[in-house]
């Protein structure tokens, strides 16, 4: 029974964080664009694009003021990164 319940919440276990990559002079604008990728033991990640450029004009962003980076993974074999670019 306690191995089933620790297989269980080991299979459930993730980590997520988010860090800042860059921060210009430019005023915190109102807009927000995101971009994403979620891909398979860090390298399989089949044409998903998770760059500033698409996150800035998913967001209609032309005036890019900062840049964060959400990474996660569960168990190291999901992985997923996540851009989120603020502006005007």
């Amino acid at each position: 029974m306690f191995a089933a319940m620790f297989a269980v919440v080991l299979l459930l276990a993730s980590c997520s964080v988010t860090l800042p990559v860059n921060a210009t002079s430019n005023p915190v604008g109102s807009k927000v664009g995101t971009s994403k990728a979620t891909g398979y033991f860090g390298i399989l990640f089949f044409g998903q694009d998770a760059s500033i450029q698409k996150a800035a004009k998913d967001g209609g962003i032309t005036k890019i003021s900062t840049v964060d980076v959400k990474q996660g993974n569960v168990l190291g074999i999901i992985w997923t990164y996540e851009t989120i670019v603020t502006g005007e």
